[in-house]
């Protein structure tokens, strides 16, 4: 089974070795079938601190590294302006 990757916004990057990403996701309303944008914040493992607040990542699954931090840093989209 391939690993699950997510794309998000770095909201906080202030713990040592740690992000926390935003992603949005976009799903239909089931009855009335509006878009609606549902946000859910990741805990990420960030071993060399590379991640700014502001940039857009790439997160994929990863064993647990602590009580919260599942997902690990794949690569930095875009840097924050």
């Amino acid at each position: 089974m391939p690993k699950k990757e997510k794309t998000g916004k770095v909201v906080s990057n202030k713990g040592n070795q740690t992000a926390v990403i935003e992603v949005v996701e976009y799903t239909p309303h089931p009855r009335y079938k509006k878009i609606i944008a549902k946000t859910k914040k990741y805990v990420a493992n960030d071993p060399e601190n590379k991640c700014g607040e502001g940039d857009t990542i790439r997160i994929v699954e990863n064993r647990p590294i602590s009580k919260t931090k599942r997902w690990a840093l794949a690569e930095i989209v875009e840097k924050a302006k």
